[in-house]
């Protein structure tokens, strides 16, 4: 049964939330400022967390930098702000994914599901291929490692299972729709704009020439 950690500085979507996860089979703990957050993820080690980005103390950018440098555990962060910056700095802090408020809750339950079988995958190609090389670019499974000419990038989970897709095969142009269906789990694409920020993210850590935009159809990996 996965644990869940929820911060959330309001009461009442935060009781809402915690239901909904409870009668979905989730242990859910509650926090609700950036303090004891920190303090209830060291306490509980949970499999995810879902995080507000606005809370007392300090925020969720803080609180996700500092869970993250403890252990890498998937983060979904809850914004009341569809910013494309804070979105940004969110992922470049260890965010796996964000939900917009006002949210649907069945919207909430499916990302929450898709992070967790991503997390399974990756246990599994723990063992998996060899690493793949492309230009200067190499890309390892087993280790979840990417060196770009030789130095190490630090990529986030999510990020690095984007760009182990596109580097299946390089140039080909990768649609959307199957992206999200191979790295997120989802059916259904339309309406997000979460793969576009984690490929910009990609690019701010890659070069912004390496993830090329084919205009309604998707994204290749340039070789």
């Amino acid at each position: 049964m996965s644990q869940i950690l929820l911060v959330e500085d309001d009461p009442t979507i935060s009781q809402a939330v915690t239901d909904r996860l409870r009668a979905e089979g989730f242990v859910v703990h509650q926090t609700y400022d950036g303090p004891s957050a920190v303090a209830a993820h060291d306490e509980h080690r949970p499999d995810l967390v879902v995080l507000d980005v606005m809370l007392p103390g300090f925020d969720g950018i803080e609180v996700c930098r500092r869970i993250q440098a403890e252990r890498p555990v998937p983060v979904l962060m809850l914004t009341a702000r569809d910013d494309e910056t804070d979105l940004l700095v969110g992922l470049g802090v260890g965010a796996d994914d964000y939900v917009t408020k006002p949210f649907r809750m069945r919207e909430l339950v499916a990302r929450i599901r898709a992070l967790l079988r991503r997390v399974e995958r990756a246990r599994e190609l723990a063992n998996g291929p060899d690493p793949v090389v492309v230009d200067g670019l190499a890309i390892d499974p087993g280790t979840r490692r990417v060196r770009l000419d030789g130095g190490e990038v630090h990529l986030t989970p999510l990020e690095f299972d984007l760009l182990l897709a596109l580097a299946a095969d390089p140039g080909t142009v990768r649609g959307r729709d199957d992206l999200m269906r191979e790295v997120w789990g989802w059916a259904d694409a339309r309406g997000t704009r979460t793969l576009d920020s984690h490929v910009k993210a990609l690019r701010a850590k890659l070069g912004p020439h390496r993830v090329r935009t084919v205009h309604g159809v998707g994204y290749a990996l340039e070789p």
